[in-house]
């Protein structure tokens, strides 16, 4: 039973910093591709950044440079380091797991409950 929680959110100012944690179970970590992606209200969820299984990463434009994506293959667990945070970057962050990396939701069968970040 494959289990994503994802915890690390927050209000922050703009041009602050947060760092998402998503710990996993259930499943050979390391064997999965390891994608987080957000929703804001209003508008579709979309993929901000992934990590496949060779270790390949991926960045949505508007967050390159700002946002890294990592993980801890000892700990099971996926990080989502967020630097000099904008407006638009408020949403609730979701991690997500499945064999392949997918741009679209609808590629990941796995899912954590969100976790919320504000910047104001």
């Amino acid at each position: 039973h494959v289990q994503l929680v994802e915890s690390g959110g927050g209000l922050v100012q703009v041009g602050g910093s947060l760092r998402l944690s998503c710990a996993a179970s259930g499943y050979t970590y390391g064997s999965y591709c390891m994608a987080w992606f957000r929703q804001a209200p209003g508008k579709e969820r979309e993929g901000v950044a992934a990590i496949g299984r060779s270790g390949r990463i991926i960045y949505l434009d508007s967050v390159k440079g700002r946002f890294t994506i990592s993980q801890d293959n000892i700990k099971h667990t996926l990080y989502l380091q967020m630097n000099s945070l904008k407006p638009e970057d408020t949403a609730m962050y979701y991690c997500a797991a499945d064999s392949f990396c997918s741009a679209v939701p609808a590629g990941f069968r796995y899912w954590g409950q969100g976790t919320q970040v504000t910047v104001s």
